[in-house]
Parts: structure tokens; C-alpha cells; sequence
């Protein structure tokens, strides 16, 4: 990925990245061309690695194994920029459109668990995590014990080895002050929730 110095995550921000990252895009080379399967991840620490799961009727978990790099995208905030928010634009008139983006490529190796003990730990971590801070929380052991073991049956668990990861913040590092300043303005203005998380990214990097 093409990464100005501007735009580099730090080692912070890569790490916080990837403690926050959720839902990802598993690219894997295959025998017929690329395989792509949307999936949340989480990241374990501990072993430095990115863990989830496919179903077992997905072909792409028999397609990965030693040797075979592969890389987890995780696509942060991101928003079309206006010239209209730039304090230039009235100046010299010298400004064009952009988009501001975060994404996260995480690369390594995948192994494969079709372990139910191991899918039981995962799931149950998986659950947890997106669970504690609902106001009333849902835990695996809250379902019949047969169902989940059937459920389990029918996923298989990836872990990605991390063997190196790149981050990307584009989010108008590159402008002066002023026009950092009217796009943070102008995407707050838009009332859209999801504008508001990029204006606050672009207020994060404003530093």
C-alpha cells in the first residue's frame, strides 16, 4: 500500500488500531485467483495474531496453510471532502476534492482450528466483546448447550499470524491549519453520525 509519510500510522495508533479493529476482508491467494471472505477478527495479543471464523461449507479455510501469505483489511472512518471546506478555496481558488480514509492491512500466515474446544474459547471471546457494553448481555452459555455444540460444528476458526501491518490515516495531515479547521467544521455540520467520526479522527491527527 502506497503510504506517504504524512498519512503513516504511528506504532501507537497502529496498535490502538488494532485493538479496536472488528470487521475485516481475509484475502488469500487459491488455485482459482483470490479468495475474499468479510469476517470479524479480534486481536490476541498474546500471540500477536488475528483470530476468527469461516463456515465450514466456505471452500477459502482449505485453501490457506504454511507458506501462503495472506491479509486481513480492516476499512476505518472515512468521507468525501469538499473544497468548500477549505479556508483556500476563497484565497487562490487552488483546491480539488479528496476522501479521508483509515484502513489497516494486516498481513500474515493462517492456521486453521477445528478444534471445538478452541471454537468454544473464540466465540465466547467474540461474544463477550461485543456484548459488554449492551445494557443487558448475551453470553454463549445462555443457549442450550447441544445447539451451540451444532452451531460449532459448522464454523471453522483462522488465526492470522501477524507477520507485519500497515496503516494508513489520510485525514487532511497534508493541509494547512485553517483548512484542517473547516473540514472538521463542515463534516460536523452535516449532522450525519458518521461524518462527526471522521471529523473526529481528522481533530485526532490535527496535532
Amino acid at each position: 500500500m502506497y503510504i506517504p509519510r504524512k498519512f503513516a500510522l504511528s506504532e501507537a495508533d497502529t496498535d490502538e488500531a488494532l485493538t479496536r479493529a472488528g470487521f475485516a476482508h481475509l484475502v488469500t491467494p487459491g488455485v482459482d485467483g483470490l479468495q475474499v471472505t468479510p469476517l470479524p477478527l479480534l486481536y490476541d495479543r498474546a500471540n500477536h495474531s488475528l483470530v476468527g471464523h469461516l463456515a465450514r461449507a466456505n471452500p477459502h479455510w482449505r485453501g490457506v496453510g504454511q507458506g501462503v501469505e495472506s491479509v486481513a483489511i480492516f476499512s476505518g472512518p472515512q468521507s468525501y471532502i469538499s473544497p468548500n471546506n477549505y479556508a483556500t478555496k476563497a484565497e487562490t481558488g487552488k483546491v480539488v476534492p479528496t476522501w479521508n480514509y483509515e484502513v489497516l492491512n494486516v498481513y500474515g500466515q493462517v492456521v486453521v482450528h477445528d478444534d471445538l474446544a478452541w471454537l468454544r474459547e473464540h466465540v465466547s471471546a467474540l461474544t463477550d466483546t461485543h456484548e459488554r457494553d449492551l445494557p443487558a448481555s448475551w453470553q454463549v452459555s445462555d443457549a442450550p448447550i447441544e445447539f451451540t455444540e451444532g452451531q460449532l460444528k459448522a464454523i471453522v476458526g483462522v488465526q492470522l499470524v501477524i507477520d507485519r501491518v500497515e496503516g494508513k490515516a489520510k485525514m487532511s495531515q497534508n493541509q494547512p491549519v485553517r483548512n484542517r479547521a473547516g473540514v472538521v467544521e463542515g463534516l460536523k455540520s452535516s449532522g450525519r453520525p458518521d461524518q462527526d467520526v471522521v471529523a473526529r479522527r481528522v481533530a485526532h491527527f490535527d496535532r
